[in-house]
């Protein structure tokens, strides 16, 4: 059977089961946010002053000087869309609590007012998750639409990871899943848009490039104006990265931009160790060391830490060779490489989830200086597939439980 024949069958699939279980989801939001409004005074970590510094930092400077501030040690990190979203955000904060966006005075600020506008600024750019759960899932039957709103909207991880630890990893995921939704309906051409819009928020979700690029290549840039749509999409996606970084490339600024997006000074592991193979690499060094001295051998002790969070917090291994970011690099292409190959025989749309989902693993299991809370990206998108099969299923009660 073609590609196509099969694309229509899964199409016609979908179509079966008309009822969009929009008030389910509306009610499951609510209850969802009934919890997070609970947990506003919860503990928050760093990242709570990362995001209110870049509050600051966006407000108070010209977009030329975003990357180059070294006010607080809380530098920005991120690409530009995510910066024009804070900036965005501030307008709000200043009329809120001015101290928000002071610069120099909001330092480490830790006000009432600025713990309940961060926290639910993160509620409501939930929205986008919730609106992009609606679009992958309105086409299935009720059942299964409850069964998919229940594991994300009220998933554990992103209650932890985002409403306690603070981040803004559900708005992330939205536009990740928005895009997978146009894949999942045919529309190629949308799905790689919004993808690299995603890419402009958050560089991270960059490993599964290579998957939507083949994906697109064989899938969509098919037919007799396959030039025409290789080279409609192509300076689409471009136009949206000239958006985002033109302004740095007008003001010779990219090479410090891909610095501050790339701090490989950091360390190959995060502070909070992701359970990956360089975690059990770390293990295997010290448990090694600690025998060899044990049984005489001079063995230089590592005072510091395995891990980072700034540049330069990392130290070297005792024993075992050292990973460079080019080894990691290697690993996950490698890791890939197989899924690609599949991509290329048979690019089949109703397996694009678990193949993006399947390349977050990858870059989950062999990055460098991976966060446990990286587990979202293939998690999330897995519950949109667990109830396919039971397959499918098994694979995300493994990850969803083995990547904690």
């Amino acid at each position: 059977m073609s590609a196509e024949k099969e694309d229509v069958i899964h199409h016609q699939q979908r179509m079966a089961h008309p009822s969009t279980g929009l008030s389910e989801l509306a009610w499951m939001a609510a209850m969802a946010t009934v919890v997070k409004v609970l947990l506003i005074p919860a503990y928050h970590s760093t990242d709570f002053e990362v995001h209110r510094h870049w509050l600051a930092l966006t407000h108070s400077l010209p977009f030329n000087q975003w990357y180059l501030d070294e006010s607080s040690p809380w530098t920005l990190d991120y690409p530009p869309l995510f910066a024009c979203f804070e900036k965005l955000l501030s307008l709000f904060a200043v009329h809120v609590d001015p101290k928000i966006v002071d610069l120099i005075n909001g330092l480490n600020y830790k006000a009432e007012t600025v713990v309940v506008f961060q926290r639910v600024t993160v509620m409501l750019a939930d929205l986008v998750l919730y609106f992009s759960l609606w679009r992958c899932c309105r086409k299935l039957s009720l059942e299964k639409q409850r069964l998919v709103y229940i594991s994300i909207v009220w998933s554990p991880s992103l209650f932890i990871i985002d409403h306690i630890h603070f981040q803004y990893n559900g708005f992330l995921l939205g536009i990740l899943l928005l895009s997978l939704s146009f894949l999942s309906e045919g529309q190629d051409f949308m799905g790689g848009l919004v993808f690299a819009v995603l890419l402009c928020f958050k560089h991270l979700f960059l490993v599964a490039a290579p998957v939507y690029f083949v994906y697109l290549l064989r899938h969509y840039c098919r037919g007799p104006y396959r030039i025409v749509k290789f080279f409609t999409l192509g300076i689409s996606v471009l136009a949206v990265f000239l958006l985002a970084f033109g302004p740095f490339i007008y003001y010779g600024q990219m090479s410090q931009v891909v610095k501050r997006l790339f701090p490989f000074g950091r360390g190959l592991c995060h502070a909070y160790w992701a359970p990956n193979v360089w975690a059990l690499y770390n293990t295997a060094d010290k448990v090694i060391s600690f025998s060899l001295r044990m049984l005489g051998f001079n063995i230089h002790t590592v005072t510091a830490s395995l891990t980072g969070g700034l540049v330069g917090d990392s130290a070297p291994y005792a024993v075992l060779p050292q990973i460079t970011p080019m080894v990691s690099l290697f690993l996950v292409v490698l890791a890939i490489f197989p899924c690609i190959v599949q991509i290329w025989r048979h690019p089949q749309q109703q397996h694009v989830t678990q193949w993006v989902a399947y390349a977050y693993t990858c870059g989950f299991m062999f990055g460098w200086h991976v966060h446990e809370k990286a587990s979202l990206h293939f998690v999330i998108p897995l519950s949109l597939v667990a109830i396919v099969s039971s397959e499918d299923a098994g694979h995300y009660i493994i990850l969803s439980i083995g990547s904690r």
